[in-house]
């Protein structure tokens, strides 16, 4: 992809917020089959288990709330003068914070298995792949439990603190579920739960949140409010897979 054209097309994006609104733009067919295929190949050129250096600000799930992204780079700076981790369907690992989309799985032994995984694949209904996508943390359960959204698992404070001292980490960070403040703590503070999102599909009161780790690990939270009620979206057949439910845990 001509690299021009992709800086024009960034460029019409991120100046389509005007005061409180964001403008609608329009994207051609082609322009669009262009961004999926130099995505692709960037996604593709990164490694399974990105390590990367703070300071970074951690992004939950979106959702496709363009607007509200638009917000956040306003908190938090706009690339590539700020540097961004979105906790989509990868895994990244800084050296003291591990962070993933869904959560912990029984299969994880070591972090090598994240690394090894083939790319493109397609997500199965059981495994490794399936539950560092699909898991949940449960401040109801110890060990590992059966998850209501009819996949993976959830897992209990006490895997959290297993794992976290097993591979000599301080925190994982994680998304996939709407909490009302934006983020939520559990397992003592040794996961966060962010999801980014405010008034998601304007069917839950939340908070969107997006959390800044500086040069010393410290993190901190920005919070986004919603800026207005938004109707319901839809888009292509959900059904394969249940939608992200509020969070069960507590603040602790």
């Amino acid at each position: 992809m001509d690299e021009s054209l992709l800086d024009d097309i960034i460029r019409r994006l991120v100046e389509a917020k005007n005061g409180r609104t964001t403008k609608q733009v329009q994207l051609t067919e082609a322009e669009i089959k262009q961004l999926c295929v130099f995505s692709k190949e960037i996604f593709l050129s990164q490694p399974n288990l990105l390590e990367l250096e703070a300071p970074i600000k951690i992004c939950g799930d979106v959702h496709g709330q363009f607007s509200d992204l638009l917000r956040l780079f306003e908190y938090g700076g706009y690339p590539p003068a700020a540097n961004y981790l979105f906790l989509g369907d990868y895994v990244d690992r800084d050296e003291k914070i591990l962070c993933m989309h869904g959560g912990l799985s029984p299969d994880l032994k070591k972090l090598d298995q994240i690394r090894n995984i083939a790319r493109p694949v397609d997500v199965p209904d059981q495994g490794l792949l399936c539950d560092l996508l699909w898991a949940d943390p449960d401040k109801d359960i110890e060990g590992w439990g059966e998850n209501d959204r009819g996949v993976s698992y959830t897992f209990g404070a006490d895997k959290v603190a297993e794992f976290l001292q097993k591979h000599d980490l301080d925190l994982i960070c994680r998304a996939h579920q709407v909490v009302e403040d934006g983020y939520e703590f559990f397992a003592k503070r040794q996961l966060v739960t962010i999801f980014s999102a405010p008034n998601y599909c304007g069917e839950f009161d939340n908070a969107g949140a997006m959390m800044s780790v500086d040069d010393t690990l410290t993190c901190s939270f920005q919070i986004l409010k919603a800026s207005e009620k938004k109707g319901k979206l839809g888009f292509g057949n959900n059904s394969l897979r249940p939608g992200t439910p509020p969070h069960k845990g507590g603040k602790g």
